[in-house]
């Protein structure tokens, strides 16, 4: 009997102690970060809409290398992610997500009423997230200001604002108002005015960075959706109703052209090297490119295939990298010759991308 009770004694003891050291180890790994990435390396970031997620592509490969999951971050609930942006001071990276919180791949429209947004802010290189912001309403985009002090973010709202956010304290520093629904805010590429595309009011607000208050607003074609950044001081402004780009000047604020594509533009983006303005067809899955024939008259000069539901474009060194929405892919591109070197494998609904080199 007393054997017996030992032996139960001693059993629960170890018992006791297992449990104990149990729950110490997994103390240890709760204090640790979860999910921490070490991305020392250029690398290309895309925003993944439907799986909520961030695939890492690193850039000497053309291979995804990382994916981060904003579900599984233990932070506000992060679904459908939109575009992203990209500042750096230092040696610190930070990224910028806007978080609408609806499928905008089949175009760019407010919300339900009351629906509200969200603004992620990540470290690039750990993937670890700083914070978050909700919103009042759905927003499209999240960009930091040039300097890297500020975040921007619109509210898709008919009474159209754009709230600008202190980037050291995450408090709201002003609020703008604008024209109806806006979407993508976006800087000039010397950094010197700020762009806000209204929708339903197809219209484009410029705003000064420094005062915030706004400069002009110039009439554009139908449902605007992003005032895209080229050297030479141009934007360039995809109006998907009105299948067109328009072309705003920066220094005049005057809208120089209408260039008609015959198609809905996901994105514009301008290739320096070539001087040609890439235009991605989301209809058809491919990428048609134009060149400015002189006195601002645009002429397509021949597209390809990249893959369905293409969106957004990023140029690096000879390549290009596009999204495909509705492929799950991201096709690399030869910028020189046009043609594809290959698609890359990614999340669901792959939408915005950028770089850090």
């Amino acid at each position: 009997m007393i054997k017996m009770k030992q032996l139960k004694s001693n059993r629960a003891i170890l018992i006791i102690m297992a449990f104990v050291f149990t729950s110490s180890s997994c103390k240890k790994k709760n204090d640790m970060p979860m999910n921490l990435k070490n991305i020392d390396y250029p690398a290309a970031y895309v925003v993944n809409g439907e799986s909520s997620t961030i695939s890492v592509i690193k850039l000497s490969t053309n291979t995804v290398s990382d994916s981060i999951d904003l579900m599984g971050s233990g932070s506000s609930m992060i679904m459908w992610p939109h575009h992203i942006y990209h500042h750096q001071s230092g040696s610190t990276h930070h990224l910028s997500i806007g978080v609408p919180g609806m499928d905008l791949s089949a175009g760019h429209t407010g919300g339900m009423p009351g629906m509200k947004g969200m603004v992620v802010v990540m470290d690039a290189v750990t993937g670890v997230i700083k914070k978050t912001l909700e919103t009042p309403v759905m927003n499209h985009n999240a960009v930091f200001s040039p300097d890297g002090s500020e975040i921007w973010t619109s509210q898709m709202d008919m009474a159209g604002k754009v709230l600008v956010y202190d980037a050291a304290t995450y408090t709201l520093k002003n609020t703008i108002n604008v024209g109806d629904e806006p979407a993508e805010v976006t800087f000039s590429a010397d950094g010197t005015k700020a762009y806000v595309c209204n929708g339903m009011s197809n219209t484009v607000t410029v705003m000064n960075p420094s005062t915030k208050a706004v400069i002009t607003t110039i009439n554009v074609d139908m449902n605007p959706v992003g005032a895209w950044p080229a050297a030479g001081g141009k934007m360039f402004v995809d109006c998907e109703d009105g299948q067109s780009i328009s072309v705003i000047d920066v220094a005049t604020n005057a809208n120089l052209a209408t260039i008609m594509l015959g198609f809905k533009p996901g994105f514009a983006a301008f290739n320096p090297a070539n001087n040609e303005l890439w235009v991605s067809d989301a209809t058809n899955g491919k990428v048609a490119y134009y060149i400015d024939m002189g006195s601002n008259t645009w002429m397509k000069h021949g597209e390809f295939v990249t893959g369905a539901d293409a969106h957004a474009i990023a140029f690096y060194g000879n390549y290009a990298y596009v999204t495909n929405q509705g492929a799950n892919t991201v096709s690399v591109i030869n910028t020189a010759t046009h043609t594809k070197i290959k698609d890359i494998p990614v999340g669901k609904k792959p939408n915005g991308i950028v770089f850090k080199l």
